[in-house]
């Protein structure tokens, strides 16, 4: 029988086709001039039946099977990874969560400005897992003290809308930087990353910032979300307004 047969109606127009299969020499050149094919269609490894070795010209021998064991332990290997990965972050993410809700405990149970100033200053590094947190002010002339505390620091007119860039900015995190003292003063030698969130003014009260600090570059990132240090400064500039010193 030829490769091709017409069968023809009775009103000789209609036709069909039949064309042998391709040959093994044709299958084996389609898949030298494809070899992605099977990482396409990876179904079809299931219903193969490769030998278990093979002879190559050179003399070479190639173990199918084994090929294709390591392709599904590799792909194994892959998915564990991502799987690792994800748990990882997440549990990173729910730590620094409830971290931070420790800090906003810790901010609304202050029972005066003063111990606010020192949950700020000295509880809430332990309770986020920084190195240093500082409480900042621009100053409306840049020379008249704010408060009577040094515990809370005096910063140029301009200083936060410079470090946010935009006056819509919220908050920013540094993942290398440096300060000369302006930000986190006596601790400023020790910060090489740094999150910087607004505080909003008030009539008596001009912008200011809450700034975490890390000793370790990358400890903030900017492709982090600043969901949670918005949050923190949000609850600590509603503590600073509630309990201010009503002659500041």
């Amino acid at each position: 029988m030829s490769s091709e047969q017409e069968t023809n109606s009775g009103n000789g127009q209609g036709a069909t086709v039949e064309t042998d299969p391709p040959s093994a020499d044709e299958v084996a050149e389609y898949l030298k001039t494809n070899p992605d094919y099977f990482h396409e269609r990876p179904e079809l490894l299931s219903v193969l039946s490769p030998p278990s070795r093979w002879t190559e010209a050179d003399g070479s021998v190639v173990d199918m099977q084994a090929f294709m064991l390591d392709r599904l332990k590799s792909e194994s290997d892959n998915l564990r990874q991502a799987a690792n990965e994800l748990v990882t972050t997440t549990r990173s993410n729910m730590l620094v969560q409830t971290r931070t809700h420790a800090a906003v405990l810790g901010l609304l149970a202050s029972d005066g400005f003063e111990r606010l100033v020192h949950v700020i200053r000295f509880d809430l590094p332990l309770l986020l897992d920084v190195d240093a947190v500082s409480l900042c002010f621009e100053s409306a002339d840049g020379s008249e003290p704010l408060f009577a505390t040094g515990d809370i620091r005096q910063v140029p007119p301009g200083t936060l809308d410079h470090l946010l860039e935009t006056p819509d900015t919220e908050a920013m995190l540094f993942a290398d930087t440096g300060d000369d003292g302006t930000v986190f003063g006596e601790a400023a030698g020790l910060i090489a990353s740094a999150a910087i969130a607004r505080i909003r003014p008030t009539r008596t009260l001009p912008q200011g910032l809450l700034a975490l600090g890390g000793r370790h570059a990358g400890t903030f990132s900017p492709g982090q979300g600043t969901e949670l240090l918005t949050f923190l400064a949000r609850v600590t500039e509603h503590c600073v307004h509630r309990w201010l010193p009503r002659n500041t």
